[in-house]
């Protein structure tokens, strides 16, 4: 591989490294919630949002002035892409505590929020094991795990969905809580996406 290839692999796994804080910082959020806290909150998620966006924004650069990429260019700027949407998304569940005013929290949220953690710890170990693709003996498992992840993810969701149409209450509450559980599924779905775009790429380069 050329010396110059690695850029690609290292931005990636800077990536999803962010990803990964930007996970474990929304379970520390939810896990200590204060609404008095909530703009201090925001504003240290979208610093870790930030830098993932200038990430994309090397990535960008240095794939419009490569000439020779490691694998398709439109296959790194996708999944670039598909990165940063991970990040992105994390920012929006935690956007979403402040927009309707959310005063407690309900303990099937943390426990959804620690499994996209597992999901992006997952990626970061896929992302190690990207530049060697090729001769990797655990990439395949790694995105197998990531799959379970996700269907783990899902019950969650449902479970967490079925639970609000039971519940007593303001109805504007349950609806505020139906969005919150729609954009942690969003996110389980953005890691799997990443995940299922690695596994392309390994199909289209073997």
């Amino acid at each position: 591989m050329a010396k110059g290839d690695k850029f690609y692999f290292e931005n990636f796994s800077a990536c999803t490294e962010l990803a990964k804080k930007a996970a474990a910082y929304l379970v520390e959020c939810l896990e200590n919630y204060d609404p008095a806290n909530i703009e201090a909150m925001l504003q240290h998620m979208h610093e870790i949002e930030h830098g993932a966006d200038m990430k994309k924004h090397e990535m960008n650069g240095t794939l419009a002035k490569a000439f020779v990429t490691p694998v398709d260019r439109e296959d790194l700027d996708m999944l670039s892409h598909q990165i940063d949407d991970v990040v992105d998304i994390i920012e929006e569940i935690l956007q979403k505590f402040y927009i309707y005013d959310i005063k407690t929290i309900d303990e099937a949220a943390i426990s959804f929020a620690k499994k996209i953690v597992r999901s992006c710890e997952i990626l970061c170990e896929i992302m190690k094991e990207f530049e060697n693709f090729k001769k990797s003996k655990t990439m395949h498992a790694l995105i197998v795990e990531l799959n379970d992840a996700e269907e783990e993810c899902d019950k969650v969701y449902l479970s967490s969905m079925r639970a609000l149409t039971k519940r007593d209450g303001d109805v504007l509450e349950t609806v505020s809580w139906r969005k919150i559980y729609e954009s942690l599924e969003a996110c389980a779905d953005a890691c799997e996406h990443v995940g299922d775009c690695i596994g392309s790429v390994i199909m289209k380069n073997t």
